[in-house]
């Protein structure tokens, strides 16, 4: 059974700029885009680089050090270097308007 964390409230996350947050030790960068919030490991597959610092677009983020971008919905690389995925988690949202919750699981299922 996967357990839910709280990582952010809907008004905390802008669109299309992640946002860095830790759910029980793993680095997860949020992402609000397209009318969807998304959650994927902060690592680069590449380099041990925050993809965080990165940009968003077409619902992908670019790694900033050497420009392999992943999907967010996948975590899948679209561009080299990089050649492995990284971990995406699910997210729930809970409540309505600007203060829901964002809270996402990165237990794995059994």
């Amino acid at each position: 059974m996967s357990a839910f964390v709280r990582v952010a409230s809907l008004a905390e996350l802008e669109e299309d700029t992640p946002k860095r947050v830790e759910v029980d030790g793993t680095p997860i960068s949020l992402v609000r885009t397209e009318g969807e919030v998304f959650a994927i490991n902060d690592i680069c597959s590449h380099a041990n680089v925050s993809l965080s610092e990165g940009e968003v677009e077409d619902c992908a983020i670019e790694c900033w050090l050497h420009g392999s971008s992943f999907d967010l919905r996948t975590g899948k690389p679209s561009g080299l270097p990089a050649t492995q995925p990284v971990p995406v988690y699910p997210v729930k949202i809970e409540g309505e308007g600007p203060d829901a919750a964002v809270l996402v699981s990165v237990t794995q299922e059994s």
